[in-house]
């Protein structure tokens, strides 16, 4: 069967797994990755759907199908929209809670998402989808117990259910039970063989798990199969990283950036490996565009104000410094740099306009 569009979501749910044992900092399951290019069919049929409305206004299973139509395009807004209208005129209609559902987890609304199935499943709907759709939201919401109840009902109705197979594999990953969890994927792998997210997934926990040859395995089949997909140029990477092969590894990490610049895994892991060579003009890009889309990565915003500080761009150190004071209360340490690198940056600053320093004891007193 073909995954739905919020089918992979997760690599943050391996991750947090598996951060006992790799350093890559976790990251919330919040990044949606659609891996079907939308073709137009959808938004056509939805189009071709408007005479019939326009001639039936107060018939409800048309502006169902249209928001299903708008759903497959990816048109979430005018999809909620359609769906809540054709609810509005019918409401005992357990399918269109469905759709709901559906369209909900699309825009990440996941408690809303989980009520509208709900009141679907109250409403006389049942299919192996909906159990899925819940799971799924309850994987993303973390509540893994409920989300294996749900995945169990899916492959109780469809044994070879390949999404319900691979999110049971994340949810055992996410529960650190690593061989349950490899065994699921294998098996979702078995009946979708050619999935890159799945390929990804079992690449990246061998890698968490310091397997990086049968790592190896999974992220090379995956390029085959998708040589564009960035997560898989992370996965090759960080093996190549595990098996000491750094020039293999910047190669690969590289390539992640390039088909995807919002990868900051690989931004981290590039920044990473140029500070420990004191290289901090390289380490200053990648560490602000990770620092964008994961603030809280580990070591991360150190690294920067450091390598601002080693370039002697002390305004920008201090920023930094000032954001690590804000984060970590009490830490004398970043305390004692604030005010060091001020005083830096108030030279620096007093040399270009050419005014002489002046000593401000109130100042330092204050930080």
């Amino acid at each position: 069967m073909a995954f739905s569009r919020a089918a992979f979501l997760f690599s943050g749910v391996v991750a947090a797994a598996a951060s006992a044992c790799d350093r890559t900092p976790t990251e919330r399951p919040d990044k949606m990755v659609n891996l079907a290019t939308v073709q137009s069919g959808p938004q056509l049929q939805a189009q071709e759907l408007e005479g019939a409305i326009a001639r039936q206004p107060q018939n409800a299973s048309l502006y169902a199908r249209r928001a299903s139509f708008r759903l497959a395009a990816g048109q979430l807004g005018a999809a909620l929209e359609d769906i809540n209208r054709a609810i509005d005129l019918d409401d005992e209609e357990g399918e269109f809670y469905f759709i709901k559902a559906r369209t909900l987890r699309g825009q990440n609304r996941l408690a809303a998402a989980l009520e509208a199935a709900e009141t679907a499943a109250q409403r006389g709907f049942s299919s192996p989808e909906l159990n899925l759709l819940v799971g799924e939201a309850n994987l993303a919401s973390r509540h893994y117990e409920a989300a294996l109840e749900q995945l169990d009902r899916t492959l109780r109705q469809e044994p070879d259910h390949a999404a319900a197979l691979f999110y049971k594999g994340l949810a055992y990953a996410a529960v650190a039970d690593t061989v349950q969890a490899l065994d699921y994927l294998r098996a979702s792998l078995a009946r979708e063989p050619h999935q890159p997210e799945i390929l990804h997934q079992l690449a990246f926990l061998n890698n968490a798990y310091r397997q990086p040859a049968a790592a190896a395995l999974y992220s090379a089949r995956g390029l085959r199969v998708a040589p564009r997909y960035a997560p898989l140029w992370y996965d090759h990477g960080r093996q190549f990283e595990l098996q000491s092969l750094p020039d293999s590894a910047h190669r690969c990490y590289s390539r992640a950036i390039q088909f995807d610049t919002t990868f900051y895994r690989a931004d981290y892991r590039l920044a990473l490996a140029a500070y420990r060579h004191h290289q901090y003009a390289a380490v200053v890009p990648h560490l602000q565009r990770a620092l964008r889309r994961a603030p809280r990565l580990q070591d991360a915003r150190q690294m920067l104000a450091e390598s601002y500080e080693g370039l002697g761009q002390h305004a920008e150190a201090l920023a930094q410094y000032r954001l690590l004071v804000a984060e970590n209360p009490g830490n004398r340490h970043w305390t004692y740099k604030v005010w060091k690198v001020r005083g830096q940056a108030q030279r620096q600053q007093n040399d270009t306009f050419g005014i002489e320093a002046q000593p401000s004891d109130a100042s330092i007193l204050q930080e």
